[in-house]
């Protein structure tokens, strides 16, 4: 039993994003087996969170743009509020999958490049008080 806590959390210290399923079946023992180590051990699942990549120049233009819907209010009625989905060929992630082992919230983040690979969008936006159907790019 000491060697099985022990192989666990030496498992976790190398790979701390390891799944208990991964780690039970190359223990050897049950999945819940490692659940309970790990949670007497003060570990819990923390998942990434995901942001985009920004570049040197975004800081500056997102404030610009901050500081002139501040002066202009009056404008938001007209403007264009925009969302968008991105479905890639790499197929569907699934997030909750990807955590990592910890005593504490790292707050990991995970930063992506969307816009540099093959991908098909869904978009739909807000203008007023109206919606502006989805359309697929």
């Amino acid at each position: 039993m000491i060697n099985t806590r022990k192989n666990i959390l030496q498992m976790v210290q190398r790979s701390p994003r390891l799944s208990t399923s991964r780690m039970a079946s190359r223990i050897g023992v049950s999945h819940m087996q490692v659940w309970r180590t790990l949670h007497e051990e003060d570990l819990y699942p923390y998942h990434d969170q995901r942001v985009q990549h920004l570049v040197p120049g975004d800081h500056a233009q997102r404030m610009d743009l901050c500081h002139w819907i501040k002066a202009h209010p009056e404008l938001l009625s007209i403007i264009l509020f925009t969302d968008e989905a991105s479905f890639t060929r790499d197929g569907v992630n699934n997030l909750r999958n990807v955590h990592m082992w910890s005593h504490d919230n790292q707050h990991e983040t995970s930063v992506t490049n969307f816009q540099r690979r093959f991908t098909v969008n869904e978009w739909c936006g807000v203008l007023g008080n109206k919606l502006i159907r989805p359309f697929v790019f």
